[in-house]
């Protein structure tokens, strides 16, 4: 049979896709082994506002790898897909459309109709990302997509809420919280990112009371926030300011007195050791206020602009205010001095303008109840992070929670689910309750339903079970729940991973204790960044499209490509050339395929260790035998680069550039008896390769699975549903894997002899191999005809002993000395100048690693394995060097 001399990824990706979903492969399916093993994996639902991009490519084709993985092991599998109604993004989006073109917004329309434009938009544009998916190969049960803002998913989010209240552990209370003024929403601390940006440092002079023409001065960045000072404090043992504390200084602008505070929370090194008390503004303020009893001023309106507190600059924005505050301290003198910083600058995630601290009645969930179960998961082994080194991360976080602010002063997303009584009196309820029923608590008429929604976390926190149906106890909750694997970033592990767990011991709680965390394993995918090592984003224009690399290499060589430039646990800088990496891969398995069957016909043995007919037979199925056993191990620990990594040597390697070099001549000779040998070999071994590879390269395999069943005279199901490769048969030969070893090396010194020397690859040489040992002279001379072959040796001579003939190069295989005579064209004084040239920069080579293995900051603070992989060039160099000065003595 023969195939076509390309694959066309277009040609084949989108019809087997739907081929392989009309046949039902992505569902679930009962274990073949009678097991009952089952394997769950939730995907991390991406916001329904969202387009791919390379973050969401990698974290799709290691989940897809792993469930495609244990799919083929037998296990029933299930990859449930779904999209996250991104509350604060979406309404975003949604009312700059509005905007742009209806010339309207949410408030003239209003709540209802408003809601359901975003329902309409959602429609529109809310698949987009999940197509994407497919377009990678994603094997996700589309039939049980998952939405976190419809019905049931809803009724889950009400349940949640509604047991939380019933324990106590949902309030409402006036607090300080983290307001964008943007979006005019509540956001929580975590979801806040931090810029360093330059700034200023106002040093402030505050009168003292009772002493006229004296002043404290103080040191701020926000000049504007003095409107709300109530107090200013300096440390109890500085000194400088004892005999102040006590007495008042008076504000600025506003005359009004505050006092003078010691606090052991103030560093006397900032500034001038003595800060302004802004509770209404400032976290660590707050909590200074509230030691100090002081009074919380808020100063901000919900859109930024200063309010009558705020006098005189009411009504003016933050940026306007500090202006003119900055202006009136100079008029009146007390402006001392101002310093250019540079600080830390917290912004909202969403729409990136500076985060203002205020004062406002918000709902909280009491976090530290619902930790303890989830810090306990970790420290028992239950739960367990991949790289280890992010549980740190988790249990920091668990272990020094704050209480969640919960409540978001948004239309989209899922309403609180509290009505009120005339008297304001609230409860909880999984139905609605109608306006002007009765309270079911006071009996008096239900007036309105809380008009804030819930965070996006509120729901997706439910995600592991919500999905299979929960708060019902469905079949899908008893046979899928809990979880395996989930894998996801870094960023997240706080906001979504860890409130999963909490999520999981709070709501499961008819489950035993160890059934009720999500998942086992919580797998951290790299970061991937840019060429330059920045983070890949719309703003900085520097992000590589996935679709339009799937377009240009294929789905497959964009997954390999992924996986092969991404060792776990480290960032990976990727540009587009990069998936040129896994398009070679991919045209190299597919030319071996075509070579293989091209050469099929005729007998054919089984492909066992039992059937292997020479050296390079055993040395090949034993190497597939260790391959099969680590890429097995790889993948059942998560280590998908190793899995790749192994799997791209044995392909490249051992089986294209050995292994079919070898028996190339057994196909072209008529009167080899062991042709049909190599015929079987050649069978077995594309075939479990094929199987091998088909987690991170499922459409090219599949097309190459179904030609090698025709070539074979077999009718097959889909790779994606046949059988992980397991072994049989085959064994693993010392013995050959020894010889075989030396035979490479052998082959591989004579090259590098030419490479050295500059003598032309396709040069027929003579060369003496030395090999004092029995063994190693047997094996040279048994396998005389491999070694001639690939070394291209017309002249070949083994001896126990010899002297190096005049005008040879010299080089070692194992314990054997290899000769090679380079013939009477070759200019020796030539040569003599050009490996002494050679020598020269091998030295410089080996000096520059050795001033970088010598500097002490390299090795500590590079990565490990650039530190490793300079050792080993040192290494090769050295190598390399003692070879050359050999030679040039000889010479």
């Amino acid at each position: 049979m023969e195939l076509p001399t390309r694959y066309t990824p277009a040609d084949h990706e989108q019809p087997l896709y739907q081929a392989w979903e009309e046949a039902g492969c992505f569902r679930p399916t009962a274990d073949p082994t009678g097991q009952d093993r089952r394997f769950t994996v939730m995907i991390p639902p991406p916001n329904v506002t969202g387009a791919l991009h390379m973050g969401h490519a990698l974290n799709g084709t290691v989940q897809d790898i792993v469930i495609r993985h244990r799919r083929m092991q037998g296990y029933e599998t299930l990859w449930v897909p779904g999209t996250d109604h991104a509350g604060i993004a979406t309404q975003a989006v949604v009312e700059k459309k509005l905007y742009q073109e209806e010339n309207t917004t949410r408030e003239e329309l209003g709540r209802d109709a408003f809601l359901a434009k975003v329902w309409e938009w959602k429609e529109e544009y809310g698949s987009r990302i999940l197509e994407q998916f497919r377009r990678l190969g994603a094997s996700c049960d589309w039939t049980r997509t998952r939405f976190t803002m419809e019905d049931h998913m809803s009724r889950a989010v009400r349940e949640s809420f509604v047991r939380l209240w019933a324990k106590g552990l949902v309030y409402r209370g006036m607090r300080l919280v983290n307001w964008d003024c943007k979006l005019q929403t509540a956001i929580s601390d975590d979801e806040i990112e931090y810029a360093t940006r330059k700034g200023k440092l106002w040093y402030i002079k505050y009168p003292l009371e009772a002493k006229p023409g004296e002043f404290l001065t103080v040191a701020t960045t926000r000049p504007e926030t003095m409107l709300g000072d109530t107090g200013v404090a300096v440390h109890p043992e500085d000194p400088r300011y004892g005999a102040l504390v006590g007495t008042n200084c008076v504000l600025p602008f506003q005359d009004r007195p505050i006092p003078i505070v010691a606090d052991e929370t103030v560093d006397p090194e900032f500034g001038t050791g003595a800060v302004k008390i802004t509770p209404g503004h400032d976290p660590a303020d707050y909590e200074r206020g509230a030691r100090h009893k002081l009074p919380t001023l808020s100063i901000l309106e919900k859109d930024g602009k200063l309010n009558e507190l705020g006098a005189p600059f009411a009504g003016l924005s933050i940026e306007e205010a500090r202006k003119r505050v900055v202006q009136g301290l100079e008029e009146r003198e007390l402006l001392e001095k101002v310093e250019d910083i540079t600080h830390n600058v917290s912004l909202s995630d969403r729409s990136k303008t500076p985060v203002e601290p205020i004062i406002s009645e918000q709902w909280f969930v009491k976090m530290e109840p619902l930790a303890k179960p989830a810090i306990a998961a970790v420290k028992s082994g239950r739960l367990k992070f991949r790289p280890e080194r992010w549980t740190k991360v988790y249990l920091n976080w668990l272990e020094n929670v704050h209480d969640w602010c919960i409540s978001r002063q948004l239309w989209w997303g899922h309403r609180i689910p509290v009505w009120y009584d005339e008297d304001g009196t609230p409860v909880a309820s999984i139905d609605d309750l109608e306006i002007g029923a009765p309270h079911p608590e006071t009996g008096k008429p239900i007036t309105h339903q809380d008009e804030d929604v819930l965070d996006t976390w509120a729901s997706s926190w439910l995600w592991p079970f919500a999905t299979l149906g929960w708060p019902d106890q469905t079949a899908d909750v008893a046979r899928f729940y809990p979880t395996q694997f989930l894998s996801t970033a870094s960023e997240i592990i706080y906001l979504w991973v860890a409130r999963m767990v909490m999520a999981g011991y709070e709501f499961m709680d008819e489950l035993p204790e160890d059934d009720r965390c999500p998942f086992e394993t919580v797998n951290i995918h790299a970061t991937v960044l840019d060429a330059k090592g920045r983070r890949m984003s719309k703003s900085a224009g520097n992000g590589i499209d996935p679709i339009d690399m799937i377009e240009q290499y294929g789905a497959d060589a964009v997954r390999y490509s992924l996986i092969l430039l991404t060792k776990e646990g480290q960032d990976t800088k990727l540009a587009p050339d990069k998936f040129e990496q896994g398009w070679r891969f991919g045209n190299k398995v597919w030319n071996a395929a075509r070579f293989v069957l091209m050469n099929l016909g005729g007998d054919r043995t089984t492909g066992n260790s039992a059937d292997a007919a020479r050296l390079e037979d055993r040395w090949i199925l034993s190497r597939l035998a260790q391959t099969i056993e680590s890429v097995t191990a790889d993948l059942e620990a998560y280590s998908f680069n190793d899995a790749a990594m192994t799997l791209y040597r044995f392909v490249w390697n051992d089986f294209c550039d050995w292994y079919l070099e070898l028996a190339k001549p057994r196909f072209t000779n008529a009167d080899d008896e062991t042709g049909a040998a190599a015929r079987g070999i050649l069978a077995r071994v594309l075939g479990d390769v094929l199987a091998m590879l088909h987690p991170f390269t499922p459409y090219m395999t599949e097309v190459l699975w179904k030609a090698l069943g025709e070539a074979l005279g077999q009718k097959r199901g889909y790779l994606m549903t046949s059988t992980w490769p397991k072994g049989e048969g085959l064994d693993v030969d010392e013995g050959a894997l020894s010889e075989m070893e030396l035979v490479q090396e052998a082959i591989q010194a004579v090259r590098r002899t030419r490479v050295l020397t500059g003598v032309s690859e396709r040069k027929p040489l003579a060369a003496l191999f030395v090999a004092p040992r029995d063994h190693e002279r047997a094996a040279l001379e048994q396998h005389a005809a491999s070694v001639r072959s690939l070394a291209l040796l017309e002249g070949y001579e083994v001896a126990a002993t010899g002297e190096r003939p005049a005008g040879s190069a010299a080089a070692v295989a194992g314990g054997v000395q290899i000769f090679v005579q380079l013939g009477e064209d070759v200019d020796f004084e030539a040569l003599k100048a050009q490996l002494a040239k050679k020598a020269e920069k091998l030295e410089q080579g080996i000096a520059q690693c050795d001033k970088k293995l010598g500097n002490e900051r390299f090795v500590q603070n590079a990565d490990p394995e650039v530190v490793e992989s300079e050792r080993e060039r040192r290494a090769e160099l050295d190598v390399e060097l003692t070879m050359l000065r050999e030679n040039l003595a000889g010479l």
